[in-house]
């Protein structure tokens, strides 16, 4: 399926000063209405190599969406220049189809009253997809996904994970070079999301599909990417590893711990500190960048616990300890861009 062997492994994704500007009309008055400008993406600059997995992170509002719609050919740039696989997406949408596939979180692709499986018939015949490909891929999604109870059940009474799983189902179907994800994780259990999280690891292992992933959950991130992008305003703001990320924003992860019973704060010396006591509850605070591993086995060895558990920071707490460290601390990565 592949026909773009004049095209660079290093830059499979390549976009070079994209901007996406907005016209939109606010009321001034009883009957009046100005038109001003929205610039949504401002001037970014990325490659992403064939294969590789990449988080594209940012506060909502941030452009991540708008960036992935223009790489999908559903939004044309308002300038720059932006190649997927040597193809230019809003000039050759239909070709482009035929190479990628595309997840949004809060919306389906999947025919709303029709069966699952019928949804999947009719995108086999919409993508011609050989009949022997289609059964295999269909058969390996229905395995891994863990769907094979859901085929016959109609779209519109699935849950929230199991329609997610469907839609990611459905995007692999004709074999895409590249995967944009858009939310894939959002109002999942944990559960549902380990299983998407090892779906994706294996497609990414074996058959070396590119993946591009917008999300607001830092553990989809760290489980399935080396590489994170951030975007705020437009702009791309950090293109690096993760732990580069939280060392630059100065970002914490926290220790949830339930004890027995209510005790002193826990002292496990500079490398945590307690935040919160609530009773037998306690918080504590740690470097993002560092692992949990240790602080995890100290308490387990030190303490009367209960249950404990690690939360990650909020990108847009992230982003705004990365503001506050500087701006010189916010440009891309040599290299990335």
């Amino acid at each position: 399926m592949n026909d773009s062997s004049d095209v660079r492994d290093e830059e499979f994704i390549r976009l070079d000063g994209v901007e996406k500007v907005f016209d939109v009309r606010r009321r001034t008055g009883f009957l009046r209405r100005e038109k001003h400008q929205v610039r949504a993406v401002d001037s970014i600059s990325f490659r992403v190599a064939r294969g590789e997995m990449v988080g594209y992170i940012g506060p909502n509002g941030a452009g991540k969406s708008t960036t992935i719609k223009m790489l999908t050919g559903i939004l044309t740039p308002s300038g720059g220049r932006l190649r997927v696989a040597g193809i230019d997406p809003s000039r050759e949408r239909t070709r482009l189809a035929q190479r990628i596939g595309v997840v949004f979180g809060q919306r389906t692709t999947l025919w709303w009253d029709l069966p699952l499986i019928d949804s999947y018939r009719l995108m086999h015949r919409m993508y011609r997809i050989p009949d022997a490909r289609y059964r295999a891929n269909l058969d390996r999604c229905i395995e891994l996904l863990d769907m094979s109870e859901l085929l016959e059940v109609p779209v519109r009474q699935l849950s929230l994970g199991q329609r997610m799983r469907g839609d990611i189902a459905a995007a692999l179907l004709h074999d895409p070079d590249v995967l944009y994800l858009d939310e894939p994780t959002i109002g999942l259990d944990v559960v549902s999301k380990a299983k998407v999280r090892e779906f994706l690891r294996e497609l990414n292992a074996e058959r070396g599909t590119t993946v591009l992933l917008t999300t607001h959950d830092l553990t989809d991130i760290e489980q399935l990417c080396r590489r994170v992008m951030v975007i705020d305003h437009g702009r791309l703001m950090y293109d690096g590893a993760l732990s580069g990320l939280h060392e630059v924003g100065e970002s914490e992860r926290t220790l949830v711990v339930d004890l027995e019973r209510e005790l002193p704060p826990i002292d496990l010396g500079p490398s945590a500190r307690v935040v919160r006591v609530e009773g037998p509850r306690q918080w504590l605070a740690f470097p993002a960048s560092e692992s949990a591993a240790p602080l995890v086995a100290r308490v387990a060895a030190d303490y009367p616990l209960v249950d404990l558990s690690v939360r990650e920071p909020d990108i847009e707490a992230v982003i705004a300890n990365m503001y506050a460290s500087g701006g010189d601390l916010l440009q891309p990565q040599a290299g990335n861009s």
